[in-house]
C-alpha cells in the first residue's frame, strides 16, 4: 500500500528543537517532492517547506526560514524537518505530501497525505 507517515512531534519549549519525519511505503520517496503543512489551530493549512525530486531544491516559508532544515535518508525512504528555536506560534499539527514537484516551498500535484504529527510549543 502507498502512503506516508508522519512521526516525531511532541511538546517542546520555547526556544526548544524538534526533528519530524515522513516516512513512505510503497513508493519511493526520492521519485517525488515532499512538503511539509502546518495546521495551526483554527487556521488552514499551510506550507512550510518543500524538497524537490532528488532532493534538487530546498525551500522555506519565510516565517520560518533559517529555522527550518529539510533533508532525505534515501536508505530509509525517508524525508526530515528539522525545526530550531521553535516558537509558540509553530505550534500546530505537521502533514507530509508526496507530490510531482515544488512551487517554492509548496508541494505540488500530491498523491499522498499522511495523517499529520502534533507539535505543541509551550512553556
Amino acid at each position: 500500500q502507498e502512503q506516508v507517515a508522519e512521526s516525531g512531534g511532541g511538546l517542546v519549549q520555547p526556544g526548544g528543537s524538534l526533528t519530524l519525519s515522513c516516512t513512505a511505503s510503497g513508493f519511493t520517496a526520492d521519485d517525488y517532492a515532499i512538503g511539509w503543512l502546518r495546521q495551526a489551530p483554527g487556521k488552514e493549512r499551510e506550507g512550510v517547506s518543500c524538497i524537490s525530486p532528488s532532493s534538487a531544491g530546498r525551500y522555506y516559508a519565510d516565517s520560518m526560514k533559517g529555522r527550518l532544515s529539510i533533508s532525505r535518508d534515501n536508505a530509509k525512504n525517508t524525508v526530515y524537518l528539522q525545526m530550531n528555536t521553535l516558537r509558540p506560534e509553530s505550534t500546530g499539527v505537521y502533514f507530509c505530501a508526496a507530490g510531482w514537484g515544488c512551487s517554492s516551498y509548496d508541494v505540488v500535484g500530491e498523491k499522498y497525505w499522511g495523517k499529520g504529527t502534533t507539535v505543541t510549543v509551550s512553556a
